[in-house]
């Protein structure tokens, strides 16, 4: 049987998932030791940890809205260095309370990637920060608010600002076209979930600022 995604692509094409994922059964999320993934419009638990999976109501509409959006931090930013060849991009690392961490599932493992870290380029007049949170809401449902900086990486053709984030709500059944699943991975899973080798830098400094290593600004308290 043909699988499309719910939600329709940038120019309102039908999005067919050649291998759709399977989602776990609801008991996972409320397993802090368990990989638990939804599907678009899959079954949820109501609420994890106390924050409710619900839609973000006052979403932002166009640029203009995303740049002032709600979430943004007062933060010490290394300066953000991009080569002329490069395009700047930026994109959140979200830390649940249970000490596990979202990742998305690109649909049809678009750029090779069977899970991986919400991130996106930057659009002129919209600030890395905000990036980072309408990212990780167009491809994992997810408010989320800005932490602190984690580290930049380049890739091929981008330089990517990752920044510690934590969920404020919404509901990662409601993800974008662009995911065909969200996964919520326990830390000392992330390699096996996000396989790709352009995510292993971002885990190393991710688990170095949860442990609180010297030299490692470490994860702000609740």
């Amino acid at each position: 049987m043909t699988t499309f995604h719910p939600q329709p692509d940038e120019h309102g094409a039908p999005v067919r998932l050649a291998h759709p994922s399977t989602p776990t059964a609801t008991s996972a999320w409320h397993d802090p030791a368990s990989v638990a993934t939804v599907i678009p419009l899959g079954a949820l638990p109501a609420a994890l940890n106390a924050v409710p999976f619900a839609p973000w109501v006052d979403l932002p509409v166009g640029n203009a809205d995303w740049q002032t959006v709600c979430g943004q931090a007062t933060i010490d930013e290394p300066p953000f260095v991009v080569p002329a060849a490069f395009a700047p991009a930026a994109g959140a690392v979200i830390v649940e309370d249970d000490g596990r961490v979202w990742a998305v599932a690109p649909s049809n493992r678009f750029g090779g990637y069977d899970a991986t870290f919400p991130k996106g380029r930057v659009d002129p007049d919209i600030s890395l920060q905000a990036t980072a949170i309408r990212e990780a809401f167009e491809e994992s449902g997810l408010r989320v608010q800005i932490v602190r900086h984690l580290v930049d990486c380049r890739r091929t053709q981008t330089v990517t600002r990752y920044y510690l984030a934590r969920r404020l709500g919404g509901n990662p059944a409601l993800m974008g076209w662009e995911s065909q699943a969200v996964h919520l991975v326990p830390i000392a899973l992330l390699e096996t979930v996000l396989g790709n080798p352009h995510d292993a830098a971002i885990i190393d400094v991710l688990r170095r600022a949860l442990a609180g290593e010297p030299g490692v600004a470490p994860m702000p308290a609740t």
